[in-house]
């Protein structure tokens, strides 16, 4: 498949339309389109809510059962998730990521 198909007529407007659709999750325009969004599925952000949870409970547990005279334990920092706050708040701290210090480097 070709996209000069569509340019000589060989491929409808409406084929293309349709293939554009359905691209999968991981492809270069969705991707483009929704940035880091695009490469969480239903399952990855199921998985962040069960380890949030997980933590929660474990924070639960632990602060109950503790000694009284100890110092409070702190809350569990939730999985960052594409578009959140935390994330975002992450990336624009100005601490660069490995890959753009290794190129930096070479």
């Amino acid at each position: 498949m070709d996209l000069l198909d569509w340019h000589h007529g060989r491929l409808s407007s409406r084929r293309l339309a349709v293939l554009v659709r359905h691209l999968p999750h991981d492809s270069a325009l969705l991707k483009e389109l929704h940035g880091e969004a695009a490469e969480w599925s239903l399952t990855d952000h199921l998985l962040a809510n069960v380890v949030d949870q997980l933590a929660e409970a474990n924070w639960m547990f632990a602060t109950v059962n503790r000694d009284e005279d100890s110092e409070p334990l702190e809350y569990p920092a939730p999985v960052p998730r594409p578009g959140s706050e935390l994330a975002t708040a992450e990336k624009q701290t100005g601490v660069p990521a490995a890959e753009e210090l290794a190129l930096f480097f070479l």
